[in-house]
């Protein structure tokens, strides 16, 4: 059996997003933030919140009219694991052809791809 994921799905790292700016949230004030982008259902965004406390990703507790969430996981962290377990799965483990993927990729522009590649040359000193 596999180890439990920490890889957040899209709508799970959605959630996450409009949370981690703000510190807290309630259901109500994700759900705007989301549907000002998107249609999304009220009782969707309830249900994905419940299963991201479950996880452990979110903790809740009894606020004046509704729950509060926390994230129990800083943003760095949550896409630092995310990235090491998509290159784990995708590169075996290897960052080398991710990065150099990277540098072929059209969308990144010649700044972008001028950091990453001084990043790559102070990572072989």
């Amino acid at each position: 059996m596999r180890p439990k994921s920490e890889t957040l799905t899209a709508q799970e790292l959605e959630i996450m997003k409009a949370i981690w700016p703000i510190g807290q949230a309630t259901v109500r004030q994700v759900y705007d933030e989301l549907r000002s982008r998107k249609s999304v259902a009220y009782t969707t965004v309830q249900t994905m919140m419940n299963i991201l406390e479950t996880k452990g990703h979110l903790a809740r507790k009894p606020g004046d009219k509704a729950n509060i969430y926390t994230p129990t996981r800083h943003q760095q962290a949550v896409v630092q694991s995310m990235v090491k377990e998509f290159v784990s799965r995708v590169f075996d483990g290897s960052s080398r052809p991710l990065l150099v993927h990277l540098l072929k990729d059209k969308a990144l522009n010649a700044r972008e791809r001028s950091a990453l590649e001084r990043l790559l040359k102070s990572e072989d000193e």
